[in-house]
């Protein structure tokens, strides 16, 4: 009788998590981005927000959670009910490098979180004040070693992939310079535009348009190969400093979610990755939408493990780290 007793159970419980995951999602999720509004990963959330919405039959709530690099967001969503209506757009920095970075990081990024998907890899370009006397990356270097005592770079935060990729940059020309951050890409860049500070390694999305319009001046891309939408710009290597600096974003649900709910939210943003007018939109900022096979949650807690062990020798290598 006992046996059959707890049997009777496990169905119902079985019954329950399959009409849950039928029923979901039943009201507005919320996709928490943990930097602040107009800034690069903001830009890209609600590109996906609007498109995952559409494939869900729900409305996708933005809800920009800035703070200590990205981390106050992503703990919002660490701490959140495992339902499947609190989700966090990820990045290189919250996931991976501020495992380092900070002395005591606010969650463990792989064993707090449940990866859903990895959407797009994201290129950081160097960029500097208009009036700055360095005209490609070679004279900056010489520049920046000449100067470092008066010279400061900003970033969106500390912590922030901004932070980090001017900090491997530092670390390669070998100069200490003064980092100034920023609560986001945005009051940074208007430093940047009117000289108050004198470089940012910046997230190719925001960056372009002010490189375009002739704001601020682009000396490098940070990553292996020239980003398409600016072809002209060489890579940091092909100018002679092995140095590498990118972000990517990627959505997280808390630790325990239902594998139906993960299945659902996964289906839905690869739905949204492979719509034409959201690729192109998000190739027009730089983003990069990843092959067809690194879209699976399997992959997505792979990589985010070999990320935090990427990142962690040049940080350890840079001496850079916050409390």
């Amino acid at each position: 009788m006992r046996t059959l007793f707890y049997g009777a159970v496990a169905a119902l419980v079985t019954l329950a998590g399959s009409a849950n995951a039928q029923t979901y999602p039943s009201r507005p999720v919320t996709m928490v981005i943990p930097f602040a509004a107009g800034g690069p990963t903001d830009v890209l959330g609600r590109i996906m927000a609007q498109a995952m919405g559409e494939t869900l039959g729900q409305t996708v709530v933005v809800e920009n959670v800035g703070g200590a690099g990205g981390m106050t967001g992503g703990k919002r969503v660490a701490d959140a009910a495992p339902d499947g209506y609190s989700m966090l757009l990820g990045t290189v920095g919250t996931q991976a490098q501020g495992q380092t970075l900070y002395k005591r990081p606010l969650y463990n990024a792989v064993t707090d979180f449940t990866p859903v998907a990895l959407i797009a890899d994201v290129p950081i370009a160097l960029l500097v004040r208009k009036d700055l006397p360095a005209k490609d990356l070679k004279e900056f270097v010489a520049y920046a070693k000449a100067n470092q005592s008066k010279m400061q770079f900003g970033s969106a935060g500390a912590g922030s992939a901004t932070h980090l990729g001017c900090v491997v940059l530092n670390t390669a020309m070998g100069t200490n310079i003064t980092h100034v951050p920023y609560k986001g890409t945005g009051p940074a860049m208007q430093d940047l535009i009117s000289g108050r500070i004198d470089y940012m390694c910046e997230i190719i999305s925001t960056a372009k348009p002010q490189i375009d319009g002739g704001s601020v001046r682009a000396l490098a891309i940070m990553t292996k190969d020239r980003s398409p939408v600016l072809p002209n710009l060489p890579t940091a290597i092909e100018q002679g400093l092995d140095v590498q600096a990118y972000t990517w974003n990627a959505l997280f649900l808390p630790k325990g979610a239902p594998a139906d709910v993960v299945k659902k939210l996964n289906e839905a943003t690869v739905k949204a990755m492979d719509m034409p007018a959201v690729k192109e939109r998000l190739q027009g900022l730089g983003a990069m939408v990843v092959a067809p096979d690194r879209r699976s949650p399997a992959y997505l807690g792979s990589f985010v493990k070999n990320e935090i062990e990427k990142w962690a020798a040049p940080i350890k290598a840079s001496g850079v780290q916050i409390d």
